[in-house]
């Protein structure tokens, strides 16, 4: 049996209800995590998220996660969907190769995307 795709308003809905239920992650600035590992998470989003979200995460089979459209979003909220996926989704856990403070990056990284 094939795997069923969510709609991405559900999938939106999911992620709205994540902002309510998730737990805090840790606070996570920049000068956190070395400039090399920074440069590795950022070629992470590109190549791996792009792969799902579009190469310019403008969205494809995942939704559109440029800073525009994330904006207002919580950053503690995106990092924790990206550490636990989202269930019923092919959005995958992230937790088992990166932590807390690197997912964080991330977040804020999506939301200073503007292009």
């Amino acid at each position: 049996m094939g795997q069923r795709i969510m709609p991405r308003a559900v999938v939106w809905r999911l992620i709205v209800v994540a902002l309510f239920v998730s737990p805090m992650v840790r606070t996570a600035s920049a000068e956190s995590l070395s400039s090399h590992r920074a440069n590795e998470l950022e070629r992470l989003v590109r190549q791996d998220c792009g792969s799902c979200h579009g190469m310019t995460l403008k969205g494809g089979l995942g939704p559109d996660i440029r800073g525009a459209t994330l904006k207002g979003a919580d950053p503690e909220t995106i990092a924790q969907i990206i550490l636990d996926g989202v269930p019923g989704t092919p959005m995958p856990p992230w937790r088992p190769l990166m932590s807390e403070d690197e997912a964080l990056w991330i977040a804020n990284y999506l939301l200073k995307e503007t292009d």
